[in-house]
């Protein structure tokens, strides 16, 4: 498959068209291209805060109720494009009130197929931001999604920060991983977990961000970041790890091959075996030991 993964600036939209024709130029162009599977970052939803007008965008709680009510159109018009590209399309996240899971959002991701499906998936774990400030929880659980493509989970920015959650995909050929981070340092520890998720379930990661500022939405003033693709620096895959990275805070697509095969490959006959190895750290955890050295 031929992976894409946004640097996308995220803009101040006057009105419903204004968004779903920028949308629609995205998808058009990456799949003009010859992308299979389109990657959005998180948070990148916010621009529709702006729809409410320029008080909701610039108010905290408000731009999460303006954002969630516009999000049904939202899923349409992705489902639309989806099919008439023939691309799948991971959209960009969005908060969603969701009654089964309590009073506040959650930050949800959702993954739509040429064919009409759609998942959702919700961040597991949450910054501090989203805890202290935002008060956006922790939604519901991972899921493995099993597409045409392959098999695809996503771990929505922090959460790649976290080998568990990375483990619990394990089954994964490629983990999507949407972002949104403000400095150059947060790019680095989400592009830092994605590497370590693909170094250890030896699989294809790719990571999306949001670039450039929109002082007019404080939940996603600043974004730092760029598109990347990785994988597990052995057999069939580049030294470095890197497939693909695009330039810092420059919009556009980052274009990658994912070949499933070679996943597979590196899985069953790689210089080391990460993934089939993993199991054997428990007992040895649990051995640690302190010694004093001083």
């Amino acid at each position: 498959m031929k992976i894409a993964t946004a640097a996308y600036p995220l803009d101040p939209v006057q009105g419903w068209q204004s968004y779903a024709d920028k949308l629609r130029d995205w998808v058009a162009d990456a799949a003009g291209q010859g992308a299979d599977l389109l990657l959005f970052p998180e948070y990148g939803a916010m621009e529709l805060a702006m729809l409410d007008g320029p008080e909701a965008a610039g108010d905290l709680e408000r731009a999460l109720h303006a954002v969630a009510r516009w999000l049904p159109q939202v899923d349409e018009l992705h489902s639309e494009l989806a099919a008439k590209f023939g691309v799948h399309i991971c959209a960009a996240s969005a908060p969603v009130f969701d009654e089964a899971l309590g009073e506040r959002p959650v930050n949800r991701a959702r993954l739509f197929t040429p064919q009409g499906g759609c998942g959702v998936q919700d961040k597991q774990i949450m910054t501090r931001f989203e805890r202290e400030e935002w008060d956006v929880i922790p939604g519901g659980p991972l899921t493995l999604f099993d597409t045409a493509l392959g098999r695809i989970g996503i771990l929505i920015c922090y959460d790649s920060e976290f080998p568990l959650l990375g483990r619990a995909l394990a089954e994964a050929d490629v983990i999507l991983v949407p972002s949104a981070t403000e400095a150059l340092a947060g790019y680095w520890r989400v592009r830092i977990g994605a590497m370590a998720r693909a170094l250890e379930n030896q699989c294809v990661v790719a990571m999306a961000s949001n670039v450039g500022d929109a002082a007019w939405c404080p939940a996603v003033d600043e974004n730092t970041g760029m598109g990347g693709v990785f994988g597990p620096p052995d057999t069939g895959f580049p030294p470095t790890g890197v497939i693909a990275e695009g330039q810092l805070n420059r919009p556009g697509w980052t274009f990658a091959q994912a070949d499933p095969h070679l996943v597979e490959r590196v899985r069953a006959d790689g210089v080391v075996l990460n993934r089939s190895h993993w199991d054997e750290q428990p007992g040895r955890v649990e051995k640690a030991t302190t010694t004093r050295l001083r």
